[in-house]
């Protein structure tokens, strides 16, 4: 090595790559060990904060259009958080056991949408009942589609799927679990710039510059950067309200910029215990059932790979097919109880929750089981939890900027244990990734030019599977890559390292490796009479 004049050779170990790492190092508390009850208090009401974003974002979406107004919108999330407490807890003491947070999913809108649109009910004047009408028939849908999952999660049908997927192939999965959701990011800030944009400043330099700033011993203002900037911005964000800024403002830039303008907090009963069946008995048709059930399936691959981010950003070992497979059966329950309590959405894990995860560095279990313990506690008062409800949109829309960057950036990490200079791992890895990205643009860019999907037949339930299928990022992605990653020549030695399957090899199967047993086995001693394979 012909160094420029006498510089020195530069060591050997300097010249070794990066070395790969089955656990994600450099996370203060692991999903065993729980930071202590103060902080994990504190932890869990921030994410809270988070998933309310999708809790109300969703609601706000289909309530006006299913003829409700403010009090029905109050009601439904009230209801979507009460449910989202409930599978939450449901899925980290008896599903995969990770501090997953499971919310509302953007996933179920198309279906909704398309049973809001149905021809049933546009002769319905009264739109109360309207409202109650169309609210049945989503609930029979997603009751019919809860068994998909139901099904494909307890028998071990997913098990045998995952079985096959190598870290190349979880790649684009993961990745555009993360990145596809873009649309969701500085389209939302930018529809109040005033707002969204100092929220996405502070949090970045809050989380990020500040704590390098002050080497403080305890990590402070990082691991609690999103209770800071949104205490801030929301302020700022009153303060602009109550000194009239927006009093000649379009309706458009109230809606979004005004922190008064959700008109929850009036709607809002002060005290409410949602229930099952408080809509009246659920209706089923086949059609809307079946366009559910495509939701349903997406949404079983998009919570695999938010379940695969969780696990590694809560530094557990990958998880065991088994587990994931029993994490579905879980998620199916919590659609089946969105079916019986009416939140007019399916859920899947929520993906701002999981890049909370990496920016506190926290993974711990109980602090998800905290802020689920807030999501039910807030949505029996009313009255207060309506008052976070009432963030301005803008300010959600900067968290998941950095939320969802951090969990694509999780799925970019599985390439360490690939070899990048295959020519096999280029093709699967860039052809999968585009095609993730190319074919739900074209299905989105077609249906906002329309209004409907490029599939357009006389069987309406047959266009919502396909459109719906095709509009995920990740599904698309995940599908490519799994396809091509099983189908060429994957018994060729050098293919099995290029895709990094020796590396997942030892966590195929539950008993295999000491610290599965640590991490994902079921509580009170059920692993006895559900052992997991």
């Amino acid at each position: 090595m012909a160094g420029g004049g006498g510089a020195a050779a530069p060591k050997q170990d300097e010249l070794q790559p990066h070395p790969v790492k089955d656990q994600l190092p450099n996370v203060s508390y692991c999903i065993t060990s729980p930071p202590p009850w103060p902080e994990a208090i504190l932890l869990g009401f921030q994410h809270y904060l988070v998933m309310l974003g999708t809790t109300v974002i969703i609601p706000t979406a289909l309530v006006p259009q299913m003829g409700g107004d403010n009090d029905e919108k109050a009601r439904v999330i009230q209801t979507l958080l009460f449910v989202a407490g409930l599978n939450t807890l449901l899925q980290s003491f008896f599903g995969t056991r990770l501090p997953a947070v499971i919310g509302g999913s953007y996933t179920f809108v198309v279906p909704t949408i398309s049973i809001i649109l149905a021809g049933r009910y546009s002769d319905i004047q009264d739109p109360h009942e309207k409202f109650i009408r169309i609210m049945r028939g989503t609930q029979g849908a997603l009751i019919v589609a809860s068994t998909l999952q139901i099904v494909v999660g307890f028998s071990g049908l997913w098990r045998n799927v995952t079985r096959f997927l190598s870290p190349l192939s979880a790649v684009p999965l993961v990745a555009l679990t993360g990145f596809g959701l873009y649309e969701l990011g500085f389209p939302g800030v930018a529809k109040c710039i005033e707002i969204g944009l100092p929220q996405l400043i502070l949090l970045i330099v809050f989380s990020q510059y500040i704590p390098h700033a002050i080497h403080s011993e305890k990590p402070v203002f990082d691991r609690f950067a999103v209770i800071f900037s949104v205490a801030i911005v929301w302020l700022y964000a009153y303060f602009l309200t109550v000194g009239g800024a927006y009093k000649n403002a379009a309706p458009k830039t109230q809606l979004h910029c005004r922190t008064d303008s959700s008109g929850l907090v009036g709607a809002a009963p002060w005290i409410r215990v949602p229930y099952p069946f408080q809509w009246g008995a659920p209706t089923f048709d086949a059609g809307e059932a079946f366009a559910m059930m495509a939701a349903a399936f997406v949404g079983v691959v998009e919570s695999t790979g938010s379940f695969i981010a969780v696990s590694r950003y809560a530094s557990a070992t990958p998880l065991p097919p088994s587990i994931l497979s029993r994490g579905i059966g879980w998620q199916g329950i919590g659609i089946l109880l969105d079916g019986l309590f009416g939140t007019a959405s399916g859920s899947t894990v929520s993906v701002e929750n999981a890049g909370l995860l990496a920016l506190t560095r926290v993974g711990s279990r109980r602090v998800v089981q905290i802020s689920a313990c807030f999501m039910i506690f807030f949505s029996i008062l009313g009255k207060f939890g309506a008052v976070f409800a009432s963030i301005p949109p803008p300010i959600i829309a900067a968290l998941y900027c950095l939320f969802f960057a951090y969990v694509g950036s999780v799925g970019l990490s599985f390439l360490q244990f690939c070899n990048l200079n295959s020519f096999r791992t280029k093709f699967i890895l860039g052809f999968s990734l585009f095609m993730g990205l190319s074919i739900p643009q074209y299905f989105n860019e077609y249906t906002s030019v329309a209004g409907y999907g490029p599939v357009h037949t006389h069987a309406r339930w047959f266009n919502d599977i396909i459109n719906v299928i095709f509009s995920s990022e990740p599904f698309v992605a995940g599908f490519v890559a799994f396809f091509l990653d099983n189908t060429l020549h994957r018994h060729d030695s050098a293919s099995r390292k290029d895709r990094g399957y020796h590396w997942w090899k030892k966590f195929r199967s539950f008993k295999t490796d000491t610290r599965s047993e640590e991490f994902y086995s079921l509580p009170f001693n059920l692993n006895k009479f559900f052992p997991s394979v």
